[in-house]
């Protein structure tokens, strides 16, 4: 190539393409020796050897793993998924059935069993609810594909910040996740695997590692067979919510008697709460427990955007009331008592729903609750262990209200109504004055009241006295019945016959065991207080026995035909004449106005009764009747002990006096069906100083007859 003849450079092409020709290379670095350079990276491959296999092995074995695993899991959620049933076959997931009990008119008052309101739908119960729900429950529920890791960690976060293992305490779960447990993953009910529907339920409420997995698995499955919709829907009907409500339907008719449907925000967000802790948050429990969770969903329903600031300080201002029939509770006693009236496979073990119709009388049922608490709030001091019962009974033995202690709210608690089995002392009395009533005898027949030996065989000599320590000599059958005097009452008992008084009584419906001797007379043998009102009854309706009824009928949920029908009526046959019942109600109507219960008295009223107090005052009785009701009282300890200072007369004759003026507060007064006596039907005078007392022990009576008063 030509040279630049002025300048004898070359040209820059000329060097471009001549350098290699004609510039001198330059050195070449200095190389290290091979075999040291060698060395060095075979030293360190060595060690780095072992750990590059393993990370190898690792990443192969972990993505074949996780790709098994993966696989595993989606078979277990298609298999989940392909059994999944129609949501109608697990709204109502209820082993047994329930029992609703309507009054004497047809409301509802009592409720047993598991409450199943019917099927409601997501999109068919009210807005506010269906936001509570979602707010309380699962923010995420319509964003999540079943499960919520983020809710997971968090909540294992907080059980172990507090001290719980990972799985304790806050769950993390989804309404998906609940759903699945409520449905047992799947599991149904069987009862040759679990005693009980409680252990089922304990076992499907477990929590495992694998039990979560389990859950996990299922929910997926339940997010691939249903809509968010139809899980949520399943989810309000399964729900436990307190109060044997299963379902939001039920408990929106338990607590607030409307439809789920037509809850308000106040309303929906006490539901909504229910779910966190059923029983410490139902409002029939604790109202102001309820109203404070309340209040936490109401916030977190603002918080996302479910109702406005407005709304909100409207629903805590206006907090949920319960309905008349939740917030009265009334005639749980009475309701215990009428389940064991129907068959077993029809109230305790149902798995129907039931409807029974009562004869209870709400009015009066919460005149005599209200009777009680006043009597014992204003006589008895605080400390006081002492108990009573009150029943309430019409003529032909309908119950209209029971009250089986002072816990007037109590369910499935001892019935002292029905249950408790006491001495009714001379509240026994009136059967013997009836025996001989309709033997012929007249109230003003004559009897000696005087200091009596009766012969025990084998013990001696027995002398019973009056509860006063007094003898008044000769009265009439009609005083000696209003003094209540102990004396007069053996002799005519062994006058008639003492074993045709045990018949009488028993006719009328004291189906306990009498004593066989002249003991008898004086009310030694143990009755409970509702054979003792429905005998009183008998003696009201003009001499009739009758059988204390508290159910009218009975018929399934829907059904217009009952399967139970008791006429209405509890009349049975008649034990004494007509004309013997009138001149004895006429008798008792003495000890009202005039008698050992004169604190029984209502201004304007024909009252009729009789007291009765046990050895010691262990036991306090005062039944009476107008011309429409008999009201029964006991009173007494649990434990038997006595009381002080406590008779018939007493405080039982007061408690009864604040139920009966009660009872007919607003009434015209009515007569009492009751004779005037004629004259004494008999010339002489019943007195005996030598009646045997046979088989009888001597210092049994006397100590009977210690105490025994009015």
């Amino acid at each position: 190539m030509a040279k630049n003849s002025k300048t004898g450079k070359p040209l820059v092409a000329d060097r471009r393409y001549t350098e290699t020709a004609e510039t001198p290379k330059k050195a070449a670095p200095k190389r290290q020796p091979r075999k040291r350079a060698a060395r060095k990276r075979g030293l360190i491959g060595w060690i780095l050897l072992p750990f590059t296999w393993a990370l190898g092995l690792a990443l192969r074995v972990t993505w074949k793993l996780g790709l098994a695993v993966a696989v595993l899991i989606a078979a277990g959620v298609l298999y989940f998924a392909a059994q999944m049933p129609p949501i109608a076959q697990l709204v109502d997931g209820r082993t047994r059935g329930s029992v609703t009990l309507l009054d004497r008119n047809g409301d509802v008052f009592a409720w047993r069993g598991d409450q199943f309101g019917g099927m409601v739908t997501s999109e068919g119960v009210s807005k506010y609810l269906h936001d509570a729900v979602v707010a309380t429950e699962d923010k995420r529920f319509y964003s999540h594909f079943g499960i919520s890791p983020r809710g997971v960690a968090s909540a294992v976060k907080i059980n172990l910040s507090e001290g719980r293992g990972p799985l304790s305490g806050n769950g993390g779960s989804t309404i998906t996740q609940q759903t699945a447990k409520l449905l047992c993953l799947g599991v149904p009910y069987d009862a040759a695997t679990w005693k009980t529907e409680r252990a089922y339920e304990d076992d499907c409420r477990r929590t495992t590692l694998w039990r979560k997995i389990k859950e996990a698995i299922f929910s997926m499955g339940m997010e691939v067979a249903y809509t968010k919709d139809q899980i949520l829907t399943i989810y309000l009907n399964r729900a436990y919510l307190g109060a044997g409500s299963r379902g939001f339907e039920a408990a929106a008719q338990r607590y607030f008697g409307k439809s789920a449907a037509d809850v308000d925000p106040a309303e929906a967000a006490m539901l909504a709460g229910l779910l966190k802790a059923p029983s410490s948050y139902a409002p029939t429990s604790s109202m102001q427990r309820a109203v404070d969770r309340a209040n936490v969903v109401i916030g977190l329903m603002q918080d996302q955007g479910y109702i406005t600031a407005e709304q909100a300080d409207d629903a805590r201002t206006h907090p949920a009331q319960l309905s008349q029939a939740a917030q009265a509770r009334a005639g749980g006693y009475f309701a215990d008592w009428v389940m064991e009236q129907g068959p077993d496979f029809f109230t305790q073990d149902t798995t129907e729903d039931v409807i029974i119709q009562t004869t209870l009388d709400q009015r009066i049922q919460t005149a005599t609750e209200t009777a009680l608490l006043s009597i014992f709030d204003t006589k008895l001091k605080p400390s006081s262990k002492a108990q009573a019962a009150v029943i309430v009974m019409s003529a032909d033995g309908a119950v209209r209200g029971m009250v089986g202690g002072r816990d007037v709210r109590a369910s499935g608690a001892f019935n002292r109504a029905t249950q408790a089995r006491r001495q009714p002392g001379s509240a026994f009395k009136p059967f013997i004055y009836a025996t001989a009533l309709d033997l012929g005898f007249s109230p003003n027949d004559m009897i000696d009241d005087q200091p009596l030996t009766i012969n025990v065989p084998g013990s001696g000599p027995w002398r019973p006295d009056n509860y006063d320590h007094k003898f008044k000599g000769p009265i009439t059958l009609t005083e000696a019945l209003y003094e209540s005097r102990n004396i007069p009452a053996i002799v005519l008992s062994e006058e008639v016959g003492r074993e045709l008084v045990r018949t009488v009584a028993q006719k009328f419906g004291i189906a306990s065991d009498l004593a066989a001797g002249p003991a008898l007379a004086l009310g030694v043998s143990e009755s409970t207080l509702i054979e003792m009102t429905g005998a009183y009854a008998g003696i009201l309706n003009g001499g009739s026995a009758v059988e204390p009824y508290g159910l009218i009928d009975l018929r399934l949920k829907g059904d217009d035909s009952p399967l139970m029908d008791n006429m209405g009526t509890g009349l049975q046959e008649r034990v004494i004449q007509q004309k013997a019942a009138r001149e004895l109600t006429y008798m008792m109507s003495q000890v009202v106005s005039r008698g050992t219960g004169t604190r029984a008295q209502i201004p304007g009223w024909e009252l009729a009764g009789k007291s009765g107090t046990t050895n010691s005052s262990r036991d306090a009785w005062f039944i009476g009747f107008n011309a429409d009701y008999v009201v029964g009282v006991w009173m007494g300890y649990d434990d038997n002990s006595p009381m002080t200072g406590v008779t018939g007369g007493g405080l039982p004759a007061e408690i009864w006096q604040a139920t009966m003026s009660r009872v007919v507060a607003g009434e015209v007064p009515k007569p009492l069906p009751m004779d005037q006596p004629g004259p004494s039907s008999r010339g002489g005078m019943l007195a005996d100083s030598g009646i045997e007392a046979d088989g009888q022990i001597l210092d049994v009576l006397n100590n009977i007859l210690n105490g025994l008063g009015n």
